[in-house]
This record gives C-alpha cells, sequence and structure tokens, in this order.
C-alpha cells in the first residue's frame, strides 16, 4: 500500500512511519530533519519549504497520515497558524483526492474544548478554543466535513488528540509533554510546576496513537473521535510516577502559572465513540506507558 504520512519526523510521524516502514508499505513521508530523523528509511522523504509541496512526487496514494501542523499553543500570529494548518491541509486532501486517494486520516485535538467541563464527548461538549491552534483545529474539521460531503466516497477520520508522550519529542522543547520535560528535570533536581500541581491530563502513550491512526484508517464512515485514555492524572502525580520509575525522591516546587487565561486545567475524553467508530481502545495506561518510554532509551536522553 502506498501511504503519505505528513509531520513524518514529529511525535506521531515519526512512531507511525517507523511502524508503517516495517510493516513494508511503500512511505512518502514529508518533514525536517531538525525534528527526528529516521534511520534507514529508503522511502522518499519531502522536506517542503515556502515553495511548498512537489505534488508530482508524491502522485497516487491509497491512504494519507495527516500529522503535520503548527501545534505551539502560546503561538499567536492566527494567520500563519491558519495559513500552516487550515489552508495548507485543505489544499493537500484536494490534491490527494483528485489523484484518487480514498482515506485520510487528521490530527485535531482535544484543545478544541478549551476549559468546557471534562470528560469531553463528541458531539455534546461545547467547542470552546482558547487560542489560535485550538481556532484553527476547529476551523479545519469543519471545513474536513464539508469535503466529506462532497466526496461521499472518500473516508475522513479526525482524531482530537490528548496529550501524547513517548519517543520522538525530545526535539520540541517547551511543547514536548510535561512528562518529558518533569523526567529531565528531575535528573537534576526537584521540578517546578504550576501551582497546585493538581491541574489534571489525560496522556496517551504514542504507541497507543499509532494503532489509533491503523484503526482509524480503516474507518467504515467518516467521523471525528477522540484520542486519549479516558482517564487523567495530575501532575503531582507524574512526579511519583517518575520518581518510582527513575529510583529518585524529587519533590515539586510550585510556582505562578502565567498563561493561566487560556490554560486546560483539566483534560479528559470520553473514548466511548472511539470504540464504536474505529474499534479503538488504548493498550497504555500511565504507568505502563512511562515504563515503556524509559526503557525505550528516549525518555531520559539528553
Amino acid at each position: 500500500m502506498r501511504i503519505l504520512v505528513t509531520g513524518g519526523t514529529g511525535l506521531v510521524g515519526f512512531n507511525l512511519t517507523s511502524y508503517l516502514y516495517n510493516e513494508g508499505h511503500d512511505l512518502v513521508i514529508t518533514g525536517h530533519d531538525a525534528e527526528t530523523k529516521l534511520i534507514n528509511f529508503r522511502g522518499v522523504y519531502l522536506q517542503p519549504s515556502f515553495i511548498g509541496l512537489d505534488w508530482g512526487r508524491i502522485g497516487k496514494v491509497d491512504v494519507v497520515f495527516h500529522q503535520a501542523a503548527i501545534n505551539d499553543t502560546t503561538f499567536m500570529d492566527r494567520r500563519e497558524m491558519f495559513r500552516a494548518n487550515v489552508i495548507s491541509s485543505v489544499t493537500l486532501f484536494n490534491n490527494v483526492i483528485k489523484n484518487g486517494c480514498k482515506r485520510i486520516v487528521y490530527a485535531s485535538s482535544t484543545a478544541v474544548y478549551g476549559n468546557e467541563p471534562a470528560p469531553y464527548v463528541e458531539g455534546k461538549t461545547k467547542l470552546n478554543p482558547l487560542n489560535p491552534y485550538a481556532e484553527s483545529k476547529v476551523v479545519l474539521e469543519e471545513l474536513v466535513n464539508d469535503l466529506a460531503d462532497k466526496y461521499s466516497d472518500v473516508v475522513f477520520v479526525g482524531l482530537r488528540y490528548c496529550n501524547i508522550f513517548g519517543p520522538g519529542e525530545s526535539h520540541k522543547g517547551k511543547r514536548a509533554t510535561m512528562i518529558y520535560q518533569l523526567a529531565q528535570q528531575m535528573l537534576h533536581g526537584d521540578p517546578k510546576i504550576f501551582f497546585d500541581g493538581e491541574q489534571k491530563r489525560d496522556y496517551i502513550y504514542v504507541k497507543d496513537v499509532v494503532k489509533a491512526n491503523k484503526f482509524a484508517s480503516n474507518a467504515k464512515e467518516s467521523c471525528i473521535v477522540n484520542c486519549g485514555t479516558g482517564k487523567a492524572i495530575s501532575f503531582n502525580e507524574i512526579i511519583k510516577i517518575l520518581n518510582s520509575t527513575l529510583k529518585l525522591d524529587r519533590k515539586p516546587i510550585y510556582i505562578k502559572n502565567p498563561f493561566s487565561e487560556r490554560y486546560q486545567s483539566y483534560t479528559e475524553c470520553d473514548m466511548k465513540l472511539a470504540k464504536e467508530k474505529i474499534d479503538f481502545t488504548p493498550n497504555f495506561d500511565i504507568v505502563s506507558g512511562i515504563e515503556d518510554y524509559y526503557e525505550s532509551g528516549y525518555l531520559i536522553k539528553n
């Protein structure tokens, strides 16, 4: 099968590309060497610049896994965010459909819910984006719904990612998950977290996100579903788990949150629709995910 993975050197894209390549698929990926480097990859690797993608080299693909995006929630340039996350995505989808692609899986985000009460339920929880990144995902979903109406023979699946962690995020700096950032801090001293450490996140291990993408590519109909574990955990609890995993005894240092007005304090996904629509349930909980992350050698890789 010929498959296009955009953002193939990012956190999800790197793991998805590695999985699909080992499965023997004919891959075309987009990415950048400044992110995670692919070792011994012999597919087509495109590094688009300001002149854009070489559509001729992409050609016909059977499936698209669209992971590429500006995903910095503190990036406030709305025009650039929409150019990268919305206009470029719709252009991509129209081009691959024109060349015969019938299955498109794309990354959305639970950021679309903002500070609405969790757990988030698709179609019931109000969409309340707090920043340009979240706004761009709301608009992308709306435009993809229009495309699904226009191209009834194409299946589009949007995955509203919760907080993804795992190998391949070290290049992200401040955008890396708190699991990775806290582990790095704890190697050298006590970690700093926003007061009072009881903010909760639904963390999903990247291997489960790869599984969700794979299952989504076999969906029978277009849909948008949450992609999390369905269980939130506090930063305080993460520090306890990391202490156990890393054999440390660090204590949290609480600091003021400068982003409080646009900060999601509690994220958690209802996962019933994902089970119904794409037959997805995660294999890893937070403890087993962190253990696997540690054993991979990437959690404490500097």
